[in-house]
């Protein structure tokens, strides 16, 4: 197999090449993907043939530290944990590629995307995707249509990037990934500073029609080599056993989704038609109860999306507009700065805002480099929340994803960090889940804020959309705020998050080969009508931010001239590690002169702020200062009035009567009030101790 390339533009005249035949030549498909000198080399395997009740595909993303010419942090010098960004990038690239396969193919696949070049500009993910896409392609393995992603950066204006750089994305209104196939879009993450519906739509657009270019450009190199697909023929299906599923189920079906039913009465209701379906059949099918459950699946699954479409009636009795019922509740927890606990249906979010210090930021290392993190967002699953017994482990993949959709949808309407320099954790704790859990984190953190007394812009809310729609799209029904059923049983999860003003957040994913703009441009709309909902019961529960909470550390900042911070720090850090030890305070202090300071209680703050004050403060002629005795001469002694800055008290003004010797009268570390009775030009202060002894 020799090496073939092709090279891709792109609308700037940059270029995505896609290599295969020189590495990895043993997988059953590899590509090595690049832009600029980001590289990330990507191979698919599969399994062995056995049989299995779902589809096993595995996606991992890894960056490797040498690729930036770097050695990782911590004892081992390798490689260990998936980062959450790894994480993130893991789910992006399974969404768009999943829907690809043959419905009904279980056989295992693997795919793996290593980073092993990266520079300081261009972003991985996105080739990785493109890549993942290009060596299905070459494999044996059925995949049905070539998918890609780009990033895009825009702003207001309508101007648009594709595969923008670090430095260009850093400033743009809209940045988000698109992944799609030549006819359709799949699947689109991203977030946005309260962005129109429409602005979204249009750098979706400019995406997808990257992606038709990157597409051609995969098919290209695709044709360069000979493959031979794996020959997938779906389990047949027995068209009289389907039949009498279907005699015997539908009537019970019926009742059951005409019925309002909540989630666990619901579940028991198709359970309890199942065992009547199984008991009805049973001697007709002996030893095929594993058949007719599925044939029942497959019946309910089209009734029910059938009744939606009929009769825009969904299976809890709501109409496609509705929005469950929402329940909210503040200041929840006393000892915690700020709290809500946020209701919507059966979802329920137990969500809790802490506020720390600059010490409490999070270091993140990668292969860009070294940063911290002053505001994140953790949200948890855990078992009970759906009535399971679950083992408490690791974070899932799925409460990284849903925890940063939730992080990025607050961010634009926090603070900055000039104006409130406190570090922000959010943790999100699902206490009952029944679909839509994340955005009850963005709706729950956004009320915590608040709570905590964090000055936000403006309230955000999150609404998941769903579809159901025919096989070839010539009906559908756009559903706001999708239940867990719905989310199972139908053709799109669109999550919109954002203010009254704009859009902040989204995620779609498609189970279809894709959706239309105009769906697209439906759901966003139909969003935003939910979003507003929504936000007005958050403005009837909690209209404005509260004052700080007094729980809150105590945080003050003060602006020192840039030539005096060596003054602050003092010989080795001495004088600052003095105050933070007599103060019972921490301070920090840039390059730029800001200095903060934090600590447990105001009081311990104020007094380290009085302390870095005196440190720039001059001596006053007349004032009287409490001062310690540094040191000792033949002359006199010298008094620090202030931290730094000391002054002589000469023998003559030790005492009001003679002093014959210094040590007569003082000694090292003793402290008495002094009054200054001259500065002289050079600075030099001179003190008085017998001024204050006369005029007693």
């Amino acid at each position: 197999m020799s090496k073939q390339t092709v090279t891709i533009p792109l609308p700037d005249g940059r270029t995505i090449t896609l290599e295969s035949g020189r590495m990895a030549k043993q997988a059953g498909g590899a590509v090595l993907a690049r832009l600029g000198d980001t590289m990330v080399l990507c191979t698919v395997c599969a399994g062995e043939d056995k049989p299995a009740d779902f589809f096993p595909l595995t996606v991992e993303y890894r960056e490797k530290y040498y690729a930036a010419g770097k050695i990782p942090g911590g004892y081992f010098k390798r490689e260990a944990k998936l980062s959450d960004r790894e994480v993130l990038a893991c789910r992006s690239i399974d969404r768009p590629l999943r829907p690809m396969f043959p419905e009904g193919y279980t056989r295992e696949v693997q795919i793996i995307c290593s980073v092993i070049s990266a520079d300081d500009k261009h972003d991985a993910e996105t080739i990785a995707i493109v890549g993942a896409s290009a060596a299905l392609g070459l494999s044996h393995i059925p995949f049905e249509e070539q998918v890609a992603g780009v990033r895009v950066a825009g702003s207001l204006d309508g101007t648009f990037i594709i595969n923008p750089t670090y430095e260009q994305a850093e400033g743009a209104d809209i940045e988000l990934v698109v992944a799609g196939s030549a006819t359709s879009i799949l699947m689109v993450e991203g977030s946005g500073f309260e962005i129109s519906e429409d602005l979204m739509v249009n750098a979706i657009l400019a995406g997808h029609e990257a992606i038709k270019g990157i597409i051609k450009g995969q098919n290209e190199l695709i044709s360069k080599f000979t493959v031979e697909k794996d020959v997938f023929v779906p389990a047949p299906i027995d068209e009289a056993l389907f039949k009498r599923v279907e005699a015997v189920s539908q009537s019970l079906l019926k009742t059951v989704f005409h019925i309002d039913y909540l989630k666990k009465a619901y579940y028991a209701a198709v359970k309890k038609v199942k065992g009547q379906v199984l008991e009805a059949l049973a001697a007709e099918f002996p030893d095929r109860e594993k058949e007719i459950g599925k044939y029942l699946e497959d019946v309910l699954w089209r009734d029910m999306r059938e009744m939606v479409l009929t009769e825009k009636r969904r299976i809890d009795g709501r109409g496609p507009t509705d929005i469950r019922p929402i329940e909210i509740d503040t200041q929840v927890l006393p000892r915690a700065h700020g709290s809500a606990l946020f209701q919507r249906g059966e979802t329920q979010g137990l969500v809790v805002v802490t506020l720390g210090t600059k010490h409490d930021e999070q270091r993140v290392e990668s292969l860009v480099g070294e940063t911290f993190k002053n505001y994140m967002l953790h949200y948890n699953f855990p078992g009970f929340s759906v009535g399971e017994a679950k083992r408490l482990g690791a974070v899932a993949r799925r409460e990284i994803g849903h925890g940063f959709l939730a992080e990025r949808a607050l961010a634009p309407v926090l603070p900055t960090s000039e104006s409130f320099p406190y570090t922000i954790r959010i943790v999100s704790d699902i206490l009952e889940s029944h679909g839509s859990s994340s955005m009850a984190s963005v709706c729950g953190g956004a009320l915590a804020l608040m709570d905590a007394g964090v000055k936000i812009k403006a309230p955000v809310a999150g609404i998941a959309m769903g579809m159901v729609s025919d096989a070839d799209g010539s009906r559908y029904v756009t559903l706001s705020d999708i239940n867990g059923t719905e989310d199972h049983l139908g053709d799109m999860d669109f999550k919109v998050c954002g203010t009254e003003k704009g859009i902040t957040s989204f995620q779609m994913d498609i189970k279809l080969r894709g959706i239309t703009s105009e769906m697209m441009k439906n759901a966003l709309h139909q969003a935003k009508e939910g979003r507003l909902h929504i936000l007005g019961k958050m403005k009837d529960a909690l209209p404005a931010a509260r004052e700080l909470s007094k729980l809150a550390p105590a945080i003050i900042q003060k602006q020192i001239p840039v030539e005096k911070i060596k003054e602050l720090i003092g010989p080795g850090g001495k004088v600052i590690r003095g105050i933070q030890e007599n103060a019972g305070a921490n301070i920090d202090v840039n390059d730029t002169g800001m200095v903060t300071i934090s600590a447990p209680h105001r009081g311990n703050a104020l007094l380290a702020l009085k302390m870095v004050n005196e440190i720039f403060a001059e001596a006053e002629v007349g004032k009287v200062y409490k001062g310690k005795v540094k040191g000792i001469t033949t002359f006199g002694c010298f008094v620090e009035i202030l931290p730094g800055k000391e002054g002589l008290v000469h023998i003559s003004e030790l005492a009001p009567q003679r002093v014959e010797k210094v040590e007569d009268v003082v000694a090292m570390g003793d402290e008495f009030d002094v009054k200054c009775i001259g500065v002289d030009p050079t600075g030099k202060i001179k003190l008085s101790r017998k001024a204050l002894l006369q005029d007693a």
